[in-house]
């Protein structure tokens, strides 16, 4: 009896540590996922802090999750710490060297520190592995354009605006290219294309308000840039246009000179 009362205990003590071994690991991968989850709503709402406050949580439990460093990266880009972003990059790659999005969110933060050979490496790669990302190739344009190669940031920029039709930003990139070759009648058609369908597009009323100024057309110059104005401010500030939104340097020549009448 003695003996079948052991038997009955390890079986039952067998039983609870099965019940542990399934249960445990499916409460903590439930747990991670809204670990991850959370992290990741607080950085698409905008509260960067917080969001970085949550990775850094998150990651001290989970150090290998190559999305999340590559995610937390992006946090650091934003808040103005692009060396810690480039350094979760990196480890994101080294962890997971076959996804592309490390590589292009490498690219970006390589970008802003002007690091200009090693963004389009990283850039090429990822096209490389993925030849319709758009997000890579209107940051290889970007790139192209900063090295004031604006063939080859056209023909990207093209290539971006026919991977995602709705990209507004590429053809009006595109756009603004032309205008910096020469090609004024192209710029004009597909500015006033962008204009119609996207009648708030801040980006591409600017260029029209420098193409027709530097057309002579005064009027209609005019009354694009109160637009504009009423959109988006930030079109008045030549730093602005040539560092951040990279604007090849004819159009913002002839908006400048436009503002300058005013």
């Amino acid at each position: 009896m003695k003996n079948n009362k052991k038997i009955k205990f390890y079986l039952l003590l067998i039983c609870f540590l099965i019940n542990i071994l399934f249960v445990s690991p499916s409460y903590s991968l439930s747990s991670q996922e809204d670990l991850f989850k959370n992290a990741l709503n607080l950085s698409s709402s905008g509260e960067f802090n917080l969001a970085l406050k949550q990775w850094n949580n998150y990651l001290e439990l989970f150090p290998d999750d190559a999305a999340a460093l590559s995610n937390r990266g992006n946090i650091k880009l934003v808040i103005g710490d692009p060396e810690g972003a480039i350094f979760d990059q990196d480890k994101a790659i080294n962890l997971d060297p076959n996804t592309v999005d490390p590589y292009i969110n490498r690219g970006i933060a390589e970008e802003s520190l002007g690091l200009w050979l090693k963004a389009k490496n990283d850039y090429l790669y990822a096209i490389s592995k993925d030849k319709d990302n758009f997000s890579a190739l209107y940051n290889l344009a970007n790139v192209q354009g900063s090295l004031s190669n604006w063939e080859s940031a056209r023909e990207l920029f093209s290539k971006a605006s026919e991977s995602n039709p709705g990209f507004a930003m590429a053809r009006s990139s595109m756009a603004l290219a032309d205008y910096q070759l020469g090609n004024m009648e192209d710029t004009e058609k597909e500015l006033k294309k962008l204009i119609r369908r996207y009648p708030t597009f801040a980006d591409a009323r600017a260029a029209l308000t420098a193409l027709e100024w530097s057309k002579g057309i005064v009027g209609e110059a005019e009354s694009n840039w109160i637009a504009v104005t009423e959109l988006d401010s930030r079109y008045a500030d030549e730093e602005w246009l040539i560092k951040v939104r990279r604007w090849p340097q004819k159009p913002t020549n002839d908006l400048m000179k436009f503002i300058a009448l005013k």
